[in-house]
């Protein structure tokens, strides 16, 4: 587990001139032109229409999942909140594959493990880890976890990643590994309330010799967002490790400024919005 200094998030200031409408920006990503075709944080104006939003974004991040090769049997679960019952959450059906998740497979269960909507059965890894920490942290909103290569590889050497670049930055203080229950299958609710207590407000985790997890207070589409990011830093790492040469690393000052600002989590969900643009094009099954 890392000590208490990488724990959290230190927050950095971030002050942005108003675009030239007069609205305010949160993101040096926001255009000050206004006028122009850039993805925007959704209004809801029920219940109903933000459960829509969640479970179409929910699929087409267990679809993204599918395209970068996250699929391994059964393994690996995505889960949301449900916006009108948090003490609910949808997930991915068990033995589906992630391309083939759709609108009307999505299942809704309880902290128990009881499905409440759906046909499906759930996964008991899955339900045992994020019923877990949906459970001990009310902030979650969303949470991943899936077998990869470069990740499982990463994680069995223990030791969080090295700030090596621009896109480990993302993870700066703000992931942790964890050795409790190190390799075992999480199906006991022991072992989930084991990991589920020293999650925190980390962004990513790095299970020792089982593999990564993300959560997210925002949506399910940042938390997806760096998942894909978090493998891809343990591949790089492991690329950099091969060479055998020492990387240069990046000041803490560095570090901390480019997760503030391409490391956030409004970063994460605006990332996503190019991934669930594609898929919905492209894959309109997913609204099946």
């Amino acid at each position: 587990m890392l000590d208490d200094e990488h724990a959290h998030h230190d927050s950095v200031a971030i002050d942005l001139p108003n675009d030239d409408s007069g609205r305010k920006r949160t993101s040096i990503y926001q255009p000050e032109q206004s006028g122009l075709i850039f993805p925007e944080m959704p209004e809801f104006a029920n219940h109903a229409e933000e459960r829509e939003y969640r479970k179409k974004h929910l699929v087409a991040a267990c679809r993204a999942f599918a395209m970068h090769g996250f699929d391994y049997g059964f393994a690996g679960h995505l889960t949301i909140r449900d916006p009108e019952r948090p003490e609910l959450y949808w997930t991915n059906p068990m033995c589906v594959h992630f391309s083939q998740v759709n609108l009307s497979n999505l299942i809704l269960a309880d902290h128990n493990g009881r499905v409440v909507e759906g046909r499906y059965a759930i996964n008991r890894a899955g339900f045992v880890l994020h019923a877990a920490v949906h459970d001990e942290y009310p902030e979650v909103m969303a949470m991943c976890h899936a077998h990869t290569t470069y990740g499982t590889a990463w994680c069995a050497t223990g030791r969080p990643l090295d700030m090596i670049s621009q896109d480990a930055a993302a993870f700066y203080n703000s992931h942790a590994v964890i050795g409790a229950s190190a390799g075992a299958v999480a199906v006991e609710k022991d072992s989930g309330l084991s990991v589920a207590q020293q999650i925190g407000r980390n962004r990513g985790v790095l299970h020792q010799n089982h593999g990564l997890l993300t959560c997210s207070h925002h949506s399910i589409d940042d938390a997806a967002f760096w998942f894909i990011a978090l493998e891809r830093a343990c591949k790089q790492q492991l690329l950099v490790e091969a060479t055998g040469i020492k990387p240069a690393l990046l000041s803490e000052k560095t570090a901390r400024y480019s997760r503030e600002h391409v490391g956030s989590d409004y970063i994460g969900w605006l990332h996503f919005q190019t991934i669930y643009n594609h898929i919905a094009a492209t894959q309109p099954d997913m609204f099946d």
